[in-house]
């Protein structure tokens, strides 16, 4: 849940966030916010915040605002200590409030600032448009005057520049496996132009929704670049399937454009024989140490962006804590960190459940999860190394029939 110390009542004005440090989960500065990034709502709700932009390390980047763990007098503060450093590009269907808004004339009157407010969806915590400062100079003396609107008054402020802009902003609070449903009822062309302007992670979040020959198709028209963006926001798992049904020639491309190091995971994953654990597993999850305390392990599971799965127990093994691993030693369940005092070490509460081998059949994989009731199933190498995990979601996703999706949808709409 996103904390908030608001500036003014409830509400936060732009012009005050746009002067503050960007801090990193510690409290540490490590870059300051430049403008904020906004987008119409659907038909009838305010305009919302989908990110800001900031200066780190002399580049000017785009923080996604689902990132953002509060806003207070102190700065802007992420939920976690990393940053992407990727440079921030100004999309269509955009407003940047201090490029785009402030300062902007109406006939007499003067944009000056821009009030946010927090909002709550079904989704996630976040900020929308709520007022608009409006000043007039005055003219012979009289003195400059001031005043608070609703956005709706100025509704030309945030007017979206396509028809496909509108339709991502309407489809921005849905789970993506209604985008999913949304999108593939849409000729192929529709689908595309949808697709460039939809933000980085919510594209990546419905293209793991789709079949891999629909991924294809719907990336298709992007270029390389903003492929890339996309591709990085998806999970590895679904990432290196994708990326298996592309001819070859493209696929060495896009994963030469890749982060190195993302690169090399997936590379390891594409390895793996399909139908086998280890073309179902994922590097992505929570490993930590022997003498890490429940309090530490806590803080990791409470991040929001794990998944569900993933953020039901922590692996613990030797160092290294990077697939591959130090030595498996165990799991401990989330249940069992809420019942632990926070200076517990995870080595005295460890559990030594079954792990599988990459190469085991996925059929087995299953049977294994089945078994023992699992959220997620560890993957060791033959030197017992921790390679990664096979969540029950995968493990659905490839037992069920390939139209599965088609089916569940074509019977809701009944």
């Amino acid at each position: 849940m996103v904390t908030l110390e608001p500036m003014e009542g409830d509400l936060i004005y732009a012009f005050r966030v746009m002067r503050l440090p960007l801090l990193d989960a510690g409290g540490a500065a490590i870059g300051r916010i430049d403008d904020i990034v906004v987008v119409p709502g659907r038909s009838g709700t305010p305009p919302r915040v989908t990110g800001f932009v900031a200066t780190s390390q002399r580049r000017r980047i785009f923080v996604n605002a689902n990132r953002i763990s509060s806003i207070d007098t102190e700065g802007v503060r992420l939920r976690s200590w990393d940053v992407d450093l990727n440079p921030f590009k100004p999309r269509d269907g955009e407003r940047r409030l201090g490029a785009d808004v402030i300062d902007k004339r109406l006939m007499a009157e003067t944009v000056s600032d821009v009030a946010l407010r927090p909002s709550v969806t079904t989704r996630e915590t976040g900020w929308d448009v709520s007022k608009v400062r409006l000043t007039r100079r005055g003219m012979l003396g009289r003195r400059t005057t001031f005043r608070l609107v609703d956005w709706s008054e100025v509704p030309t402020l945030f007017a979206v520049a396509t028809e496909m802009a509108a339709e991502a902003a309407r489809l921005r609070d849905m789970h993506p496996s209604d985008v999913a449903a949304v999108v593939r009822a849409l000729p192929l062309q529709q689908r595309q132009l949808l697709a460039k302007e939809m933000d980085d992670d919510r594209l990546a979040d419905l293209l793991e929704e789709l079949p891999e020959n629909e991924q294809l198709a719907l990336i298709s028209s992007l270029d390389m670049e903003r492929m890339v963006d996309v591709l990085e926001e998806m999970e590895f798992d679904d990432l290196a399937d994708l990326l298996a049904e592309m001819p070859a020639q493209q696929r060495s491309t896009v994963l030469e454009a890749m982060d190195d190091e993302d690169a090399d995971v997936v590379r390891q994953l594409l390895s793996w024989s399909s139908g086998t654990a280890g073309s179902l597993m994922t590097p992505e999850i929570i490993i930590m140490g022997p003498t890490t305390t429940v309090a530490e392990a806590l803080a990791q599971v409470r991040d929001p962006d794990w998944l569900v799965s993933i953020a039901a127990q922590v692996f613990v093994t030797q160092p290294p804590f990077k697939p591959p691993t130090g030595r498996y030693l165990g799991v401990v369940h989330l249940q069992r960190l809420l019942r632990e005092p926070p200076s517990t070490e995870l080595g005295r509460i460890v559990v030594q459940e079954p792990t599988i081998h990459p190469g085991t059949a996925e059929r087995e994989v299953a049977e294994f999860i089945a078994s023992y009731n699992l959220m997620a199933l560890g993957v060791c190498d033959d030197s017992g190394l921790l390679l990664g995990a096979i969540t029950v979601d995968d493990v659905l996703d490839r037992m069920l029939p390939a139209d599965w999706r088609q089916r569940r949808r074509q019977a809701a709409s009944r």
